[in-house]
């Protein structure tokens, strides 16, 4: 399984409207394709405007057709208009470890 971890920093005013955004993303992963195992949203508590996503695909053929998929372009284009520019870090990992 490959998960992607994604880093950002909501705009300052923008963090509802990022969640809701982020919120749509997930739910449509979730029902629209079958390789997407998991996604999950957490929130730096230091930091309520630094936001990670954690998203579990069963192989590499399920993380393009979610970059494919009509709603990773609704929220690319949310996401800019929701992200400070610059501060989206990604990283694909591999999943060794994880339970059943």
């Amino acid at each position: 399984m490959l998960a992607l971890v994604v880093s950002m920093q909501a705009k300052p005013g923008h963090r509802d409207a990022f969640l809701a955004a982020i919120t749509a993303d997930a739910e449509a992963s979730a029902a629209n394709e079958p390789g997407c195992v998991s996604f999950d949203v957490v929130v730096d508590t230091a930091d309520d405007h630094h936001f990670f996503l954690y998203e579990v695909y069963r192989d590499q053929a399920a993380l393009e057709a979610h970059r494919a998929s009509p709603h990773f372009a609704a929220w690319t284009e949310a996401a800019a208009e929701h992200v400070v520019p610059g501060s989206r870090e990604v990283t694909v990992t591999e999943r060794l470890l994880h339970e059943a």
